[in-house]
């Protein structure tokens, strides 16, 4: 599975939007970002959509983003993960 490239990126931009509004995350590069100097999220696509891989305590888990329902509990997946960073 490959990093989300720029065209898939553009599909989910309401949701960079939101992440660029959270306190403490730093996007280093589009749609990668960082909480501390840490990797904590990023952005992959392949053939069945669009996935999100977030770091929960020492490890990344995989979320689906493709829906609207998806991405809105992904969004806040990541604000109480960022909370307990």
């Amino acid at each position: 599975m490959k990093h989300a490239g720029s065209d898939a990126l553009d599909r989910l931009d309401n949701v960079l939007h939101r992440l660029r509004e959270i306190p403490g995350l730093t996007e280093r590069s589009r749609g990668v970002f960082y909480r501390g100097g840490k990797a904590f999220l990023h952005f992959h696509e392949d053939p069945t959509g669009l996935y999100a891989d977030l770091r929960r305590a020492e490890t990344f888990e995989r979320f689906c983003v493709n829906s609207m329902d998806e991405r809105s509990e992904f969004l806040r997946l990541v604000c109480l993960a960022n909370e307990h960073h």
